[in-house]
């Protein structure tokens, strides 16, 4: 009998919630994770195992790993992890590492590209297999690093929802771990003993985007440890009439609804007000 440590009960029940919370899989779903071979994408796959067996409503799961050609890959315990948890997978080696070192010079981030090809790679073997779900095991700490980052280098605000439509419509991605906090991914990391598959194209460059602002967090964390679950927080409380954009909030206009307001009954205002905005 599966006896559940600690750490795994707590990943057990945010990773529950957040799939309860954003309806991410409903019955006969056939769910496709992206197992990469990384410590996030284990435990999203192993989660995701133990949530089936107690789940209602049934739903299958698939795992795909792409092997990328990279230097030094070994899938061998990968494999027999697959094995051993009776895992239906497929291991597809499509040489993208030659495409991003002939495309990216030297000392650049690997990384857009990387994952451009990785994800086409992705949606079309979910359509040509039928997988009407992609399950990515990017975490707490991994959104909110995306939000600063998209702050801070892209001038935008944005970050990785939940769940998504992708692009083309044609698929839905969801992120079972959104809830879940990277310090107990790696403790049960630890306690699984993954056979690690580690990337040489993102681990050999130093002093990613990525890294920095990760480490920003981690020390605003240590002076105030809400600071994190408030930045994932703001993610779904966002105040658009507080913000500046222009596609969102008529600015040109705000004496004109402040005219007609003032017109109006506080009877009328409490009926239509909400309409007007």
């Amino acid at each position: 009998m599966h006896k559940e440590s600690a750490v795994e009960k707590k990943l057990l029940h945010y990773t529950g919630k957040a799939i309860a919370d954003y309806n991410m899989i409903q019955t006969g779903d056939r769910v496709m994770v992206c197992l990469s071979g990384g410590k996030d994408s284990y435990t999203l796959m192993r989660i995701l195992q133990l949530l089936q067996r107690r789940a209602k409503n049934k739903f299958e799961l698939f795992a795909f790993t792409l092997d990328q050609s990279q230097p030094g890959w070994d899938d061998s315990g990968l494999r027999e992890w697959l094995k051993k948890y009776s895992i239906p997978h497929e291991i597809l080696k499509e040489d993208t590492y030659s495409i991003v070192k002939a495309k990216i010079p030297e000392g650049n981030t690997y990384c857009s590209l990387c994952s451009r090809l990785r994800r086409g790679i992705i949606y079309r073997y979910a359509e040509e297999k039928g997988f009407n779900k992609i399950a990515l095991g990017h975490h707490r700490d991994d959104l909110i690093r995306s939000l600063l980052m998209s702050i801070f280098y892209n001038g935008e605000i944005r970050s990785m929802p939940p769940k998504l439509l992708s692009d083309n419509k044609r698929h839905i991605l969801i992120r079972p771990l959104t809830y879940c906090q990277e310090k107990d991914i790696i403790e049960y990391a630890k306690e699984q003993a993954y056979p690690i598959i580690p990337c040489t194209l993102c681990g050999s460059q130093e002093n990613l985007m990525r890294q920095r602002v990760k480490t920003l967090i981690d020390q605003l964390a240590k002076e105030n440890p809400k600071i994190p679950s408030n930045m994932l927080h703001a993610l779904t409380s966002v105040k658009l009439s507080q913000l500046m954009d222009r596609n969102r909030w008529d600015f040109k206009n705000l004496e004109k609804q402040q005219e007609m307001n003032s017109k109006m009954t506080d009877v009328e205002l409490e009926i239509f007000g909400s309409d007007l905005f």
